[in-house]
C-alpha cells in the first residue's frame, strides 16, 4: 500500500509530467502549423509595419506642424480684414479664417443657421455636403440633448454626456462656426448682424438662405420675481440647480441651522406641471430617497418637501387622462406634493405665493409656501432675435412665436431667403372660417351653390396642401361628409362648410414645442434645401410637399420608471421595462456614439455607485 505522502507525490509527478506532454504537444503542434519560415515572416513583416507606421506618423506629424505655421499664408485676404458696408457700416464676414485660397467655391449658396438646437443640428445632419456654403451662428459651441437635462441636476448623469460640440458635427460638411448671438438683420443687403462671444464689436455675416432656430426663453405669465427662481432650458442652468441642491442639503446638516431654515432650505418647488417640471420632481425624490438618506444625517429626511404648482386639474395634462392619475399616484406614494387648479400669484425671496381655484367658483383662495430652491417652467416666450424679426414684418402677428408657412418659409419675406424651424416658430394657423367665400368658391366648380362628394374630395386634397396643419383633421371624409350634410341632400350648401371650416378651425392648434418636432422639421429643410440647390424655389415647392408633423409619441420619466403615449394608440403607464425604454429611447437619439457612450457609463455608474453628491 502507498502511504498517503508517496501516494501524493507520486500524484504530482504524474501531474507534472502530464503537463510537461500537453504543453511539448501543444507547442510542437504550433511549429508543425506555423513552420518556421512562417514564422521568420509573421516575425519581419510585423516589424517592418511597426518601422513603416513610426516613419509615417513622425513624417506626417512635420508636415501637420509646418501647415500649422504656414497656415496664415493660405488663408483669403478677406477673412484676415474684412470689409465694412451694410446699413451699420459693420465688418462683414465674407470669408472665414478656417477657409484656404484652395477651397473657396464661390457658386455655391450661402447658409447660414441661427442656432445650435435640434433643429439646427438635424438640418446639419441631413444637408448634403456639397451643395452650400455653410456658417453655424450661436452662443454655443456644443449641442445640448435637452431631454435629459433634469438627470444631470441630481448627478445621475455627467454634464459632458449630454454635450456635443459643433465643431465635430459641421465637419461633414465643412461648414464654420461663429460664437456669438444674432441681434438683427439687414433685409434689403441679406446681413445677419451678429455680436461676437467677446462683446466689443458687431459684425454682419452675408446670405442667401438664412435659417432662424433660437429656440425660446420661458414664459413669465406676467409674475413678479422670477429672477428668485431657477429655469432649466441650458447647462449653465442645470450646473447651478445642481449646486444649490447640495448646498442647501449641507446648509441644513449644520448645527447652527434651526428647524425652521432646515425645512426651508430643503423645500423644493416646482412651478409647471409639464414633462420638465414632472421630470425634475421625479429625479429630486430618487436623489432624495436613495442617495441623500445614505450620504446625509438621517434627520434631516423628514425635513425635505417636493411641491408642483400646477395650473391645470391634472399633471402632464398634454398626456391621456390615465397616464395622468397614475404620475399622480406615484408622486403621492413618493410623497411629492402635487396642487392643482393653482395659478403662482408672485414670488418672494424664499417663497411662492398662489392662488387655488374655488371648487363652487368663489374667489381664488390664497396660498404661500417657502422654498429652498423653485424651478420655473411654464411656456414659451421669443427670444430678443425672434422679437426683432416679428417687428420686421406685419405678417408677423403672433406674439410668442415666429409664423412661418408650410415649407418653413418666414411670412413676410418676398424672396423666401429666410426659413425658421423649432421652438421659435410655428406654422400659421389658416383661419379657414375667414376665407369661407374664397374657399367655397374654389371647391363649387360647376357654379351651383353646393359642393357635391367629388367636389368636396378634391377641396380637402387642396386644402391639405395649402395648409398642413388640417390634414390630422380631414381624414375621413366620407364620414365628414355624411355628418356635415345636415339637409341629407348629398351636398353641403356654404352653411354647411362654414361648420365645417369652424371646428377645424378650433381643433387646429401651433405645433408643441418639443425637441421631436423640431428635429422632423430639420430633417424636413434639409431635404428641402438639398433640392432647392439644384432647381428653383416655385418647382421646389411643387415637388417639396409641406411639413407634416407625425407624432410618434411622448415620454416622461416618474422615478425609476416611465410612462409613454404613443402615436398607435398603446399607453406605457409605469414598470421596470418602461424605465429600460425610456432610456432606450433617449440612447438611440444621440447625434453621437460618444455620447451613446458616456450615457451608457453613466448609467452604469449610478446603478453601482450612486449619484454625484459633489457641489462641483
Amino acid at each position: 500500500m502507498y502511504s498517503t505522502r508517496s501516494f501524493l507525490t507520486h500524484t504530482s509527478k504524474r501531474s507534472f509530467n502530464a503537463f510537461n506532454a500537453r504543453q511539448f504537444s501543444t507547442q510542437k503542434l504550433k511549429d508543425a502549423w506555423l513552420g518556421p519560415k512562417l514564422k521568420r515572416l509573421l516575425k519581419y513583416t510585423g516589424g517592418a509595419g511597426l518601422l513603416a507606421g513610426t516613419g509615417y506618423y513622425l513624417f506626417t506629424d512635420r508636415d501637420r506642424i509646418v501647415q500649422v505655421f504656414e497656415a496664415h499664408q493660405s488663408v483669403p485676404e478677406e477673412a484676415l480684414n474684412p470689409k465694412r458696408g451694410g446699413a451699420k457700416n459693420l465688418r462683414v464676414v465674407t470669408r472665414q479664417i478656417d477657409e484656404t485660397i484652395e477651397k473657396l467655391d464661390e457658386t455655391k449658396p450661402r447658409l447660414v443657421v441661427v442656432g445650435s438646437g435640434w433643429g439646427a443640428i438635424s438640418l446639419i445632419k441631413k444637408l448634403d455636403k456639397d451643395k452650400y456654403n455653410v456658417t453655424l451662428v450661436s452662443n454655443n459651441n456644443y449641442f445640448l440633448f435637452t431631454p435629459l437635462l433634469p438627470s444631470a441636476t441630481v448627478g445621475t448623469l455627467e454634464l459632458r454626456s449630454l454635450l456635443e460640440p459643433i465643431r465635430k458635427i459641421l465637419s461633414r460638411i465643412n461648414g464654420h462656426f461663429l460664437e456669438g448671438t444674432a441681434v438683427d438683420i439687414d433685409i434689403d443687403n441679406k446681413y445677419l448682424e451678429v455680436r461676437g462671444c467677446n462683446g466689443e464689436e458687431n459684425f454682419y455675416v452675408p446670405y442667401d438662405k438664412l435659417v432662424v432656430a433660437v429656440g425660446s426663453t420661458s414664459m413669465t405669465h406676467g409674475v413678479q420675481g422670477l429672477e428668485n427662481t431657477f429655469q432649466l432650458k441650458t447647462i449653465q442652468d442645470a450646473m447651478n440647480i445642481k449646486r444649490k441642491v447640495t448646498q442647501n442639503v449641507e446648509k441644513a446638516c449644520l448645527p447652527t441651522t434651526t428647524p425652521e431654515e432646515r425645512k426651508e432650505l430643503l423645500s423644493f418647488v416646482v412651478c409647471g406641471g409639464g414633462p420638465t417640471g414632472v421630470e425634475f420632481a421625479a429625479e429630486m425624490s430618487d436623489w432624495i430617497n436613495e442617495d441623500m438618506v445614505k450620504w446625509f444625517p438621517e434627520l434631516i429626511r423628514e425635513d425635505v418637501s417636493i411641491h408642483i404648482i400646477q395650473s391645470r386639474d391634472h399633471i402632464l395634462n398634454t398626456f391621456d387622462g390615465k397616464i395622468s392619475e397614475y404620475a399622480e399616484k406615484r408622486f403621492e406614494r413618493d410623497h411629492v406634493n402635487v396642487i392643482t387648479n393653482a395659478r403662482v400669484d408672485k414670488i418672494e425671496p424664499g417663497k411662492v405665493v398662489y392662488k387655488i381655484k374655488s371648487k363652487d367658483g368663489g374667489q381664488p383662495e390664497l396660498h404661500s409656501l417657502p422654498f429652498g430652491l423653485c424651478l420655473w417652467s411654464t411656456g414659451i416666450a421669443m427670444t430678443p432675435f425672434a422679437r426683432k424679426i416679428t417687428e420686421k414684418f406685419k405678417q408677423q402677428e403672433h406674439k410668442r412665436v415666429l409664423t412661418t408657412d408650410g415649407h418653413l418659409h418666414l411670412k413676410g419675406v418676398e424672396d423666401c431667403s429666410i426659413f425658421a424651424l423649432g421652438d421659435c416658430a410655428t406654422i400659421d394657423n389658416p383661419h379657414l372660417v375667414e376665407n369661407i367665400m374664397d374657399i367655397f368658391r374654389e371647391g363649387d366648380l360647376n357654379d351651383d351653390g353646393k359642393l357635391d362628394f367629388d367636389e368636396f374630395v378634391r377641396l380637402c386634397t387642396l386644402m391639405r396642401t395649402r395648409y398642413p396643419l388640417t390634414d390630422q383633421h380631414l381624414k375621413n371624409l366620407e364620414k365628414i361628409f355624411k355628418t356635415y350634410d345636415r339637409s341629407q341632400k348629398g351636398s353641403l350648401d356654404i352653411e354647411e362648410l362654414k361648420l365645417l371650416l369652424k371646428d377645424v378651425d378650433a381643433k387646429m392648434t401651433q405645433l408643441p414645442a418639443t425637441a421631436q418636432v423640431a428635429n422632423q422639421q430639420g430633417c424636413y429643410l434639409a431635404k428641402y434645401l438639398n433640392h432647392l440647390a439644384s432647381d428653383d424655389e416655385l418647382n421646389t415647392q411643387r415637388k417639396i410637399k409641406p411639413f407634416r408633423y407625425n407624432h410618434l409619441g411622448t415620454l416622461a420619466y416618474l422615478g425609476n420608471t416611465a410612462v409613454g403615449d404613443f402615436k398607435w394608440g398603446y399607453q406605457m403607464v409605469g414598470g421596470l421595462w418602461a424605465l429600460y425604454l425610456w432610456r432606450s429611447v433617449y440612447w438611440s437619439e444621440q447625434v453621437s456614439m460618444r455620447t451613446r457612450m458616456n450615457l451608457s457609463i453613466d448609467w452604469t455608474k449610478c446603478a453601482i455607485w450612486g449619484r454625484d453628491i459633489s457641489t462641483v
